[in-house]
């Protein structure tokens, strides 16, 4: 694609930087404004679920992020050329009953309910802007259409703060329907200022950006900033100092997700709204909320926005040829889409551009730019103790070292209909490098199922793909050194792991609990995934069990362009060139070398140290190593990935009625491009790998440890 003067060359240092972005993204939409103005609608004519009415509102209402904040009395659009009367006469019209490009009037569960908080945000942000120039016609026709939104039902979800900011924006906060809003989204917290999206239940377990960045969250911080601009009531009062030590709680983990180049993890729903991930902190921002350490310094804020923003820049892939945002991540990609997707609807990464509110004399714009908080950290490859965190809210590990970025996951999923929702919630892991990659199709090759688990219970002519783990828990892992393993020693520390089941079908006597645990500095790049597997022989026909566990997705082209082809895994690893780019398998492991970066898996099963009694269950295959070559565009940031796996095949011993049980146990490796590690350190990397110690205990817990050696 090619790309966008204004954005793709910006330094994205300054408020003018971001003014000049704020033209490169605003000034392709003119071409495809209404006569009137109300509407726009993408030259890319694909469809959303809901109907066009409210998707070409939503090419009208979602660029007022960037416009209001532009507009605010102590902001200045200097240097933007914007036609401000095109905005105000698209309002006017789009609320008018009257003209032939009115929105028309709500219904339950309606779309148009998500454009109204961009339309309340222009009116709480400028409102001599969007108001003076009406007439008392058109600010009735505005508040009557506004106003609909507190006679219809809506999803007990983010939406509410929809309705929440309309009423702020109307002057009728005090209203019983938000009231009872207010204490339907406070119902939603999960502790240390998280935030699902709905009440956490059986049919959703939803914390992810959505919550953090996209809506919640950010609307909290919008709420602050305008009910502190009216003054406050007592009631009032403690909500807002509430939700800023929620801000602070939460933003003491967030920062975690985004890498120190300034990529952030993606994971979860609605990533075709790309740097949205950033909303919370220019949320954060415009509301004043001081942050605490390591993000107390605003000039460290200021770094997480711009860092990201720059990272954007360098994805040309996500522009149309004329210019427009399309629907994808790092390039054109319909796989990941939601139902609810239009062409416009990508335009919501704006949100992120109400930092452009605060005007060039604000500290944010004065303050030195600070790193990331774990750039200063000693060159070693992996996170120490301080760099792996356990975020118990959204059932995450994440983990900062300099070798790769990445974060282990158990305990979210969804019954909602998301499109490819077991891949944006039910991976074990998720990286800010290697992305992650959705289902083209029903084929193991399609569902690209990196970074997870996928069953056959049929002997691979159906797959399953893990998702909606129960009885999710965390642990501490000891690591031992070899006197302590024998009993001779101490513990020499511990590290967070994650404790999960899953059962591809619920009708069947089939589960696999899994124990995720991340890497110290001890053994760089990798990660370890233990798994118990139990299953009735009787219950399965006609057998036998196929389980793959796969890593990450690699780059599968090279330099030249032409796909990476296999090598022996001995020649890959024996080589001396500065750069390699193949892959190549054993009986154990495969590894892939491409675009800079590492991806590999091991079979550790066969290293167990005092493994338990199999149970009544066998491994039928001797060489589980696999390489999947994905369909192409499945991964969200390269368009052409190979996947390494295991393939494991299991059958009951013969004649066995009773429950059968393996332990399996995988090492996942990996290292970034970003790094800067070189292809020598990786094979040493790759080589250095630990024992695992099972215990089984018939009844009682078991117990998991990694052994120095």
């Amino acid at each position: 694609m090619p790309a966008l003067p204004g954005f793709t060359d910006n330094p994205f240092q300054t408020r003018s930087d971001l003014v000049r972005a704020s033209a490169a993204l605003l000034n392709p939409l003119e071409q495809y404004k209404s006569p009137q103005k109300a509407f726009i609608k993408l030259s890319t004519d694909t469809a959303a679920g809901f109907d066009e009415i409210s998707a070409q509102l939503e090419g009208f209402a979602r660029p007022l992020w960037a416009i209001a904040s532009l507009l605010a009395p102590e902001s200045s659009a200097d240097g933007l050329g914007l036609d401000v009367d095109s905005w105000v006469c698209g309002l006017q019209a789009g609320t008018d009953p009257t003209s032939s490009e009115y929105w028309g009037d709500l219904g339950d569960f309606d779309q148009r309910m998500v454009e109204m908080e961009s339309i309340a945000y222009a009116l709480l942000m400028a409102p001599a802007t969007f108001l003076s120039g009406m007439d008392a016609v058109a600010r009735e026709n505005l508040e009557r259409w506004l106003r609909q939104i507190n006679g219809r039902k809506m999803p007990q979800n983010n939406w509410r703060w929809f309705r929440v900011l309309v009423n702020l924006a109307l002057g009728s906060q005090e209203e019983e329907v938000v009231v009872q809003d207010l204490k339907m989204l406070d119902s939603f917290d999960l502790g240390e200022g998280w935030s699902s999206d709905g009440l956490w239940g059986s049919e959703r377990k939803q914390a992810d950006y959505y919550s953090g960045s996209f809506a919640i969250q950010f609307a909290r911080m919008l709420y602050v900033r305008f009910m502190e601009d009216r003054g406050l009531a007592s009631d009032d009062r403690s909500r807002v100092e509430r939700y800023k030590l929620e801000a602070r709680q939460f933003a003491s983990g967030f920062w975690r997700y985004f890498d120190v180049d300034g990529s952030a993890i993606p994971y979860g729903r609605s990533l075709t709204y790309r740097f949205a991930f950033a909303a919370f902190w220019s949320a954060v921002a415009i509301a004043g909320v001081q942050l605490d350490e390591p993000l107390k310094n605003i000039g460290v804020v200021k770094g997480l926005i711009l860092r990201h923003l720059r990272w954007w820049r360098k994805q040309p892939g996500i522009f149309n040829s004329d210019g427009t945002i399309n629907i994808g991540y790092a390039y054109p990609n319909m796989f990941l889409s939601e139902n609810y997707n239009s062409p416009q609807s990508v335009y919501w990464c704006l949100k992120s551009f109400t930092i452009l509110c605060l005007p060039e004399s604000h500290p944010f714009w004065t303050s030195k730019e600070l790193p990331h908080p774990l750039a200063a950290r000693p060159l070693r490859a992996q996170p120490s103790l301080d760099e792996v965190k356990l975020l118990w809210p959204p059932r995450h590990i994440l983990c900062g070292g300099r070798s790769h970025h990445f974060l282990l996951s158990s305990g979210q999923g969804t019954t909602k209909t998301h499109r490819a929702r077991e891949a944006k919630y039910g991976k074990m892991a998720y990286s800010s490098f290697f992305g992650f990659s959705v289902p083209s199709g029903a084929l193991l090759e399609q569902m690209a199922p990196d970074s997870t688990l996928t069953v056959s219970l049929d002997d691979g002519e159906a797959w399953i793909v893990r998702a909606n783990p129960f009885n999710v828990r965390s642990l501490q892992i000891p690591i031992l050194t070899s006197d302590a393993a024998a009993g001779m020693g101490t513990v020499a520390r511990t590290v967070p792991a994650l404790v999960s089941t899953w059962r591809p079908k619920k009708s069947v006597e089939f589960e696999v609990r899994t124990t995720l645990i991340p890497a110290l500095e001890l053994w760089s790049g990798w990660h370890f995934r233990i798994h118990k597997v139990r299953w009735s022989p009787a219950a399965i026909e006609p057998g036998p069990i196929r389980l793959v566990d796969a890593g990450f997705a690699a780059s599968g082209v090279a330099r030249t362009g032409l796909l990476c082809t296999e090598r022996e895994l001995r020649k890959l690893l024996d080589q001396d060139a500065v750069v390699v780019e193949a892959w190549g398998k054993d009986e154990q492991s495969c590894l892939i070398l491409s675009d800079g970066s590492a991806s590999g898996v091991v079979d550790l099963q066969r290293d167990l140290m005092f493994a338990p009694r199999s149970g009544g269950g066998r491994l039928a295959t001797q060489s589980p190593a696999l390489l999947l070559q994905a369909d192409a565009n499945t991964n969200l940031i390269r368009q052409r990935t190979l996947i390494p796996a295991l393939q494991h095949t299991l059958v009951a011993e013969s004649e066995s009625k009773s429950a059968a049980e393996m332990w399996l146990a995988t090492g996942i490796f990996a290292v970034s491009k970003t790094s800067g590690i070189d292809v020598k350190e990786i094979r040493e990397l790759w080589l250095k790998r630990p024992k695992i110690q099972v215990n089984a205990n018939p009844g009682e817990e078991d117990e998991i440890r990694i052994v120095l050696h």
